[in-house]
């Protein structure tokens, strides 16, 4: 007996993103206008600790726009082809987002290198001024994303590249305070390493969870043996089997199970109430139970 769809709908099936497109515009704006300024300082300082920056506000560009496009693609309807609709281009986002970021560090931590083995002057003075400025700007961005970070893990890598960028502008600045300070050019290749090896401690996290989800692999925040004891709990439940418990996508989890009732269906009222305890206790929404009562099961030996 499966759980009917219809069903789905009265325990919160439509659990679309938010809506954060005033943010992904303006962050958009903002960030795409601070590449371009910071690239041509960048260039004409010396500093490969702006270019750094730079290039990685670039690939944050890149990274936002596909973000929102995961976003928007997760709030189209189901189809016959796509039963579930887009959700998944949410976990897609944020996973490209991951590999995006790691590419762009490698080719920060060259550069840098580079500048270590062949020192070249640095304007240390343009160099703060530019990145205080992108403090700002990423701050703002950050700011924008800050309310769905928790609930949503492509939000939640868009937030943390702005914040981590926030961070990194900051660091860029004592950089350049250093070199004017000392007039050691070697201190702005060292700054940039030091940010390679700051943004991908936070990269990391995000790619470990966004290839998890790739795999379906059950959330970070569920135990499964859990789930199994909440059903087994249930009135006239004897055995649970065959569940799983999924991410659709970077805000919703998925879940089906055969539960063995010897006695047979109880009825919608069952149903209805083993979705609510999955929906409160756990944020699962889209669950799908089949009963059984045992006796396929154990002559296939799936129980």
């Amino acid at each position: 007996m499966g759980h009917d769809h219809a069903l789905h709908d009265e325990h919160g099936h439509g659990h679309a993103p938010a809506d954060f497109g005033r943010a992904f515009a303006v962050g958009l704006v903002l960030n795409t206008g601070f590449v371009i300024v910071e690239a041509v300082y960048g260039f004409s300082a010396g500093s490969t600790a702006l270019l750094a920056d730079a290039g990685h506000n670039l690939s944050d560009v890149l990274g936002l726009l596909v973000a929102w496009g995961g976003t928007m693609l997760a709030r189209r309807a189901a189809n016959h082809r796509f039963t579930y609709g887009y959700r998944g281009s949410t976990i897609l986002a944020a996973l490209f987002n991951a590999l995006l970021l790691l590419v762009a560090l490698g080719a920060i931590a060259l550069e840098a290198v580079q500048r270590i083995v062949e020192p070249a002057p640095v304007a240390g003075g343009i160099v703060s001024l530019v990145a205080l400025v992108g403090i700002g700007v990423n701050g703002i961005t950050a700011w924008m994303f800050s309310r769905g970070r928790q609930d949503d893990l492509n939000i939640r890598g868009a937030y943390l590249h702005m914040l981590a960028d926030a961070a990194v502008s900051a660091g860029v600045v004592v950089a350049g305070l250093l070199v004017l300070w000392t007039g050691n050019a070697i201190i702005d290749p060292l700054t940039s390493l030091a940010i390679v090896g700051y943004i991908f401690w936070g990269t990391w996290g995000l790619l470990r969870q966004s290839v998890a989800m790739t795999l379906s692999g059950v959330p970070t925040h569920i135990d499964l043996a859990h789930i199994e004891a909440e059903l087994l709990a249930s009135p006239g439940v004897a055995k649970v089997h065959d569940l799983h418990v999924w991410h659709m996508s970077t805000t919703e989890t998925a879940l089906t199970a055969h539960l063995v009732m010897p006695d047979g269906a109880p009825g919608d009222d069952f149903l209805n109430d083993v979705h609510d305890r999955l929906a409160h206790k756990y944020a699962i929404h889209h669950a799908t139970i089949q009963i059984e009562t045992g006796g396929d099961c154990a002559r296939h030996n799936h129980c």
